[in-house]
């Protein structure tokens, strides 16, 4: 039986525009179908040190980073069953680690350090990863708008469609309304297909016929890149002031 909880993928990211989209998603129709989140708005909290030491290094490009973060799709409660997840890249794989519980047992645990009662490896790799980065905590807010799907022959070939991205560092919870800053300009397509064994070949044509190519996007690193620079802009007009 397949664990979907564990990832092993090649992951390239595409920006487009909604006319590219609108080719795509055409030539979709016979290959694939909506999965089991379909169109729904994905809401994460990315975890970091004090001083944003994951981020940064990984916005320096080394061949291997990773990150952790909360997932939930749409608004959760407290009660809602959400992810966990460790992201670890090597090179151009990613390895995915995620664990499901409730919202606020999540945040006990990642906030007040209150592990929960289970016998996990997949818990055992959060801790460990807790432990070599000192004073992990909530930093950035990240949602968007996403459509997904997989392909009918070969499941292990996904693609999303992200829009309406929006970062924010106040109201950190899987619980608030999603608001905040848009990362993508308008009409720009995030686009990821996500694939075990390469893409088929049906789908390499079509991006070759319409010159698509694949391009490197972060949504915590643009969002991260933009605070700061609204943060620098704010003390250079407090020192002109």
């Amino acid at each position: 039986m397949k664990n979907t909880n564990i990832f092993k993928r090649v992951e390239q990211k595409y920006l487009i525009t909604k006319q590219e989209q609108k080719i795509l998603l055409d030539a979709m129709k016979e290959h694939m179908q909506e999965d089991e989140h379909g169109r729904s708005t994905v809401i994460s909290i990315y975890f970091d040190t004090q001083n944003n030491l994951l981020i940064r290094r990984s916005m320096q490009k080394p061949a291997y980073k990773e990150k952790l973060r909360i997932r939930s799709y749409g608004i959760a409660t407290h009660d809602s069953k959400i992810f966990i997840e460790l992201k670890k890249k090597y090179k151009s794989v990613v390895y995915k680690r995620r664990i499901s519980m409730p919202e606020k047992e999540a945040m006990d645990y990642l906030i007040n350090g209150n592990r929960p009662d289970k016998n996990s490896q997949i818990l055992n790799e959060i801790d460990y990863f807790i432990k070599i980065n000192e004073g992990i905590t909530s930093k950035m807010y990240i949602s968007c708008d996403r459509e997904a799907y997989f392909d009918m022959e070969d499941d292990n070939f996904r693609i999303t469609f992200d829009t309406n991205i929006m970062w924010r560092q106040d109201n950190l919870s899987l619980c608030e309304c999603p608001y905040g800053t848009q990362i993508l300009k308008d009409g720009t397509v995030l686009m990821e297909m996500k694939s075990v064994n390469g893409l088929p070949l049906w789908m390499t044509d079509i991006l070759t016929k319409n010159h698509i190519y694949k391009t490197s996007f972060s949504k915590y690193g643009n969002a991260y890149k933009m605070a700061k620079e609204i943060k620098d802009m704010k003390i250079l007009t407090l020192k002109a002031s």
